[in-house]
Order: structure tokens, then sequence, then C-alpha cells
């Protein structure tokens, strides 16, 4: 059965390592709902967030695979309930909607913010899951959306060992 899966790879920070991991999905006809790439807690070791919806089988083969690509220090799979997870959402609406006030309380009520007003438009950013960040989108299409950007998620796991363990015990085994 097919259900949502959040990959988590630790690697080295070396040109290409982002294209050898997406290639494993590609070879395997799996297609990447979203991604993220940042620094971790650890200097020099960059973590990549992954989501897809797959079977488990899938999932455990792939992450298999990406553990044997040279840069790659761990990967991890988690299910929905092991992450904690949020994305960001911005919207660019023109700035004359703001005039009757009705932008305003749909910025309100679904806890967004404004972060920027220009004379021509004004951008809004709201932060949470997909299904909040979407739900946001409908509300304000009324008013015209000029742009949209959603980022990958962004997560951290609830029971894993910090990244820095996992590191010595690697060392240890070499």
């Amino acid at each position: 059965m097919e259900k949502t899966y959040t990959v988590s790879v630790f690697t080295e920070n070396s040109i290409g390592i982002l294209n050898r991991i997406t290639i494993i999905f590609t070879r395997r006809h799996l297609n990447i709902d979203s991604i993220t790439a940042s620094e971790s807690e650890v200097k020099g070791v960059f973590r990549y967030t992954i989501v897809l919806r797959t079977t488990e089988e899938q999932v455990n083969k792939v992450v298999g695979q990406i553990e044997k690509l040279v840069d790659v220090l761990k990967a991890f799979v988690h299910q929905e309930e092991e992450i904690v997870h949020q994305e960001i959402a911005l919207y660019k609406i023109k700035t004359d909607k703001l005039t009757n006030g009705e932008v305003e309380k749909v910025i309100r009520e679904n806890h967004a913010r404004i972060l920027t007003v220009d004379p021509l438009f004004m951008v809004i950013e709201k932060t949470g899951h997909v299904a909040e960040t979407q739900l946001l989108f409908e509300n304000l299409k009324p008013f015209g959306i000029l742009e949209f950007a959603r980022s990958g998620r962004v997560a951290v796991t609830k029971p894993m060992k910090e990244l820095s363990t996992y590191l010595k015990e690697l060392e240890t085994k070499k």
C-alpha cells in the first residue's frame, strides 16, 4: 500500500550529490513530491529532506541504494507520525485588494502574516502543512493571486538519535 514517506539524507557537501540521489528515484520511477536541502546541526554535513508517496518496500530499497553513494553519510526513512514538519508558502496579490478589509480578514483567519506591502502588490506568508497552505491559496483566489510558491517539507524526527551519535558510530566501524 502506498503511503507518504519522508527520507532524510545526510551527506558531505559535494558537487553533484543531489543529482546522484535523484537519479536513484528516477530509475525506480518514483516521483519526488518535495525536496529541501540545508546544512545540518553538524558542521560540513548537509541534509536533504525528500517526500514521496510509495510502498514501504520501494522506499527501503531506495534508501539502501542512496546509502551506497560515496558522499552519503546516512539516510533514514520516516513515516508521518515519526516527524514534526512544516512548509512555508508565499502568496503575492495586488495591493488594491487591501481596500475592503476582506483580505485582512482571510489573512487573520488563516493565521498568516503580511511580509511586505508595495504600491502594486503585497506578499503574504503562511507556515504550516500542505493542507493549511492550500486552504489559504483557495481563500485568496477570489482576490487574484499573482504568484504563489511553496517550499518543500522541513522536518525533524521525534525518536531519532542525534546525527553526531551516528557519525561517531560510523567512525568506530572504520
